[in-house]
């Protein structure tokens, strides 16, 4: 097995080389210590609870276990009437007529409860076939009492004594199958029952709901959210309060019905800004999505634990109604073949009538959890002292005082968990920690029993092996190439460290250096001449060794000057700034004057051939070209192009700061000023760039820089779209970003400026919330939505945005480019007139006046 050592050398390159090669003395090197065992060990652990959240199940059984045996009793008020399997049976199927829920109303009614939650949802009519002839018979009959004059014409009339019974009977049938009439009116009369919403499950504040047939929802007290979302692991733990729905705030079911038990109104149940959320004197806090966590009570023998009746024995009088005055009576389904079950903490199934019940009772005494922003900042603070204990502490210490120690301190934090949980109702996990604890300390003792165990010395030859790979590793990591190839060349070779030689031949390979690259495939060909492609590679690098007119210098990368010094062009490349979708960007400086500058690669040879990389130099210098001509403050300024085998460059002004990217996170949105600020000065410059025949083709928060310390925005790459346009990746998709793209885009029509601001109407409503108007799970279904769909609302998504800004980002984001704004600079007038220089802090460049009046068209722009 390879030493540890060589393989984390191999990753981390020469700054752990420096740290660990001056410590490797021997046998007892700190690489193999107790302590970087631990290391290595907490970290794996670590990653895999950051990437994966491995151990989130271990922190979901400790809350299920403390939150299930908490103390508190559940409310007495609250009663629930179960449509059960008895009431199926007697009742008939569900869905039942909407006199039956009628009745039940009007039963509970004459008790007076405080209030009732028919959980049963009522979303579409309820119309019985037959209703329709009782309709008509009724205006049949109505027509036969004629006026009495009508026998002065020879018409017979019919007495009222043989039509009454008729139109009783008639009337009664009426109000037997108009169900929904009939629950209208006992809904009126009974002026305290709360009716549910159906919400699909999901995330945030905004969320999509079916709402109760409008008359039942009219004549009900309230209409509250109904919804079960269980976690990762099928566990309903959480309740979320609040949703907003067309800008309004719309309560859970349980929240609203515990709002009712407390007598407070409907209107008063909102967030304050610390997410607080008060009910009468109890404060309820919530996390940033207005998620709590329910208190679900234990049961006793397997019972549930607030008492039910069965429906149809309450309708029918078996089980009196008065038991349930001043109540909160909760409707709803129990029966196992009609409702669906619920694992919660402590019971692995529970109905959806239970659920609502241990809700609202946890409400209605204020017995809810919340994970508070600040619970994971104190997790992972907990866990670095936990991993700098592990480290440094055991070593120390007796194998008793450790021992002890490591158990006190796993107590300390599982009983200070709990503490919070039921003191404070705080949810903060520190499981995590705990069991970070216990590992590190198995570790710690393993390795230390296993340096009591006699060991096989290695031989000097075997040491002064492993030190020279582990040097040439580290070498190699640094860049030094050269020293590396003769640290190898010290140890026999063997299958790993031939393998270390091939990566090292592919670095001589991109440096475009022939002979040594050749002389290491030799290396490895003399151990293993079967050893992967090692054999097409020599002969490669052998003709190309022999006629080096036919290696194309700097293909991929900049070419090495004599000096060691990379260079592209004339210019020499400093560093690498990052990568893109078709090549690297770099730091360069112009030697002639100084200059920094910013060199973008595209290895077009690596992503074209034939005649497909000949017309993609085209262009690739014509678009520059066109770009070139661009001279505007919130343009980024090309300098130069240039082209070096199949490496295209382009030389461009080097600006600081950041792309708008970081901008589109809910958590790092800019101020809605900042923002208008921002797109109204692209919009401009966009206008600028339209009127000289350019367009850019790829507008979006990845193209804007912006640098908040001068509050300076520049577009850059502009016509690189259109120097991409046709190609293929290696996994056969086309390349671009379909989000912002406009519908006439993503249909391959001629093009103008009004596609541009189709992308900055797309990149506006990212900056504001945080999202893209259009998403979905597949490509084939986000084109389908760009091309049919209008965008939505962005009112939907931040709610405080102002309808005139709102009505701006729809025009922006118009299906037919007749209806969207003509030019960037009606989109700039527009965002100016939204807020108003003063109170937005609109400060738009005047050094480039618009080349055109407000109103006058884009024109159409196409450099084919």
């Amino acid at each position: 097995m390879d030493n540890p050592a060589s393989l984390f050398l191999a990753f981390t390159g020469k700054a752990s080389v420096k740290k660990l090669v001056p410590l490797s003395v021997g046998h007892d090197s700190w690489w193999r210590s107790p302590r970087a065992l631990a290391v290595w060990v907490l970290s794996l652990v670590i990653g895999l609870q950051v990437s994966t959240g491995v151990f989130g199940g271990l922190e979901r059984a400790f809350y299920d276990l403390a939150s299930s045996h908490n103390p508190h009793p559940p409310s007495a008020r609250i009663a629930v009437i179960a449509i059960d399997d008895q009431s199926l049976a007697s009742l008939g199927p569900l869905p039942w007529s909407r006199n039956i829920h009628a009745r039940l109303i009007d039963t509970l009614a004459a008790a007076k409860p405080k209030v009732v939650v028919d959980t049963v949802p009522h979303l579409v009519p309820q119309t019985d076939r037959s209703l329709v002839f009782i309709q008509q018979m009724k205006a049949a009959l109505a027509q036969m009492r004629l006026p009495a004059d009508a026998a002065q014409e020879g018409v017979a009339q019919i007495s009222d004594v043989v039509l009454q019974p008729l139109a009783v009977l008639l009337a009664q049938a009426e109000s037997e199958l108009n169900g929904d009439a009939r629950l209208e009116v006992s809904l009126q009369q009974a002026a305290n029952v709360l009716l549910a919403a159906k919400s699909s499950p999901g995330a945030g504040l905004d969320q999509q709901v079916q709402l109760p047939m409008a008359r039942l929802g009219a004549a009900a007290a309230g209409i509250g959210r109904l919804q079960f979302q269980p976690d990762d692991d099928g566990v309903l733990r959480s309740e979320q309060l609040l949703v907003s729905v067309g800008g309004q705030s719309l309560p859970s079911l349980a929240l609203l019905a515990a709002a009712h038990g407390l007598d407070i109104k409907a209107s008063e149940l909102r967030f304050s800004s610390d997410q607080v959320l008060r009910l009468g004197s109890k404060a309820l806090a919530a996390n940033e999505v207005g998620d709590v966590l329910t208190q679900y009570y234990p049961s006793v023998n397997g019972q549930p634990v607030f008492a039910q009746d069965s429906f149809a024995d309450v309708l029918t009088g078996k089980v009196s109604a008065a038991k349930y005055a001043d109540k909160l009576v909760i409707i709803g389904v129990t029966a196992t073949d009609s409702g669906r079950m619920f694992a919660v903490p402590g019971q692995a199934a529970m109905s959806s009538a239970q659920v609502l019940a241990h809700r609202t009772s946890s409400l209605l005494q204020a017995q809810v959890a919340h994970q508070p922003q600040w619970a994971t900042g104190l997790q992972w603070g907990v866990t670095v002292l936990v991993v700098a204990g592990v480290v440094w502490g055991p070593p120390m210490l007796s194998v008793a005082v450790a021992a002890s120690l490591t158990v006190a301190l796993c107590c300390a934090l599982l009983l200070a968990q709990y503490g919070l949980l039921r003191a404070t109702s705080l949810h903060v996990p520190l499981v995590f920690p705990a069991v970070l604890l216990l590992g590190g300390l198995v570790v710690q003792w393993a390795c230390r029993l296993r340096q009591h165990q006699p060991a096989q010395p290695l031989s000097t030859d075997e040491s002064a092996a492993t030190t020279d790979r582990m040097m040439g590793l580290a070498l190699q990591g640094q860049g030094q190439l050269d020293m590396a190839f003769e640290r190898f060349r010290r140890v026999p070779m063997h299958a790993a460290l031939a393998q270390d030689m091939y990566w090292l031949a592919l670095d001589f390979e991109r440096r475009q250096q022939v002979d040594k690259a050749t002389a290491v495939f030799q290396c490895i060909v003399a151990f293993d001449a079967g050893f992967k492609d090692v054999k097409e590679r020599l002969a490669r690098v052998g003709a190309s060794a022999i006629n080096p007119e036919t290696v194309a210098p700097g293909r991929d990368k900049p070419r090495e000057a004599a000096d060691d010094t990379l260079m592209l062009g004339r210019y020499q490349v400093v560093k690498e700034l990052g990568k893109g979708a078709m090549g690297e960007v770099y730091l360069g400086k112009d030697p002639r004057i100084g200059r920094s500058v910013a060199l973008k690669t595209m290895a077009l040879g690596q992503e074209f051939d034939g005649l497909d990389l000949v017309q993609a130099r085209e262009r690739f210098f014509r678009e520059a070209k066109a770009a070139g001509r661009l001279q505007h403050p919130s343009i980024v300024t090309i300098f130069d192009v240039g082209e070096e085998g199949e490496l295209a460059y382009i030389a461009m002004e080097y600006i600081k700061g950041q792309d708008l990217q970081q901008h589109c996170k809910r958590a790092a949105l800019l101020p809605v000023s900042k923002v208008l600020s921002i797109v109204a000065r692209v919009a401009q410059a966009l206008d600028y760039a339209h009127c000289m025949q350019v367009l850019h083709r790829d507008i979006k928060p990845g193209n804007v820089m912006y640098d908040s310390l001068t509050d300076s925005v520049k577009i850059t790459d502009f016509g690189i779209a259109r120097i991409t346009d046709g190609s293929k990746t290696r996994t056969g998709l086309v390349m671009g970003t379909p989000s912002y793209m406009s519908p006439e885009q993503l249909a391959g029509m001629p093009l103008d400026g009004r596609s541009d601001l189709y992308s900055l109407g797309i990149m506006m409503w990212q900056l504001l919330t945080g999202l893209v108007p259009f998403r979905a799970e597949s490509m084939a279904e986000l084109l389908s939505k760009i091309a049919s769909q209008q965008a939505p609302d962005i009112r939907r998504a931040r709610s405080e945005i102002s309808a005139e800004l709102a009505a701006v980002v729809a025009r922006l984001l118009c299906k037919s480019p007749q209806d969207r704004y003509q030019n960037g600079e009606a989109v700039a007038a527009a965002l100016m007139r939204c807020v108003g220089r003063a109170q937005a802090g609109v400060a738009l460049p005047q050094n480039s006046p618009p080349l055109r009046q407000p109103g006058a068209p884009a024109g159409s722009i196409d450099l084919e």
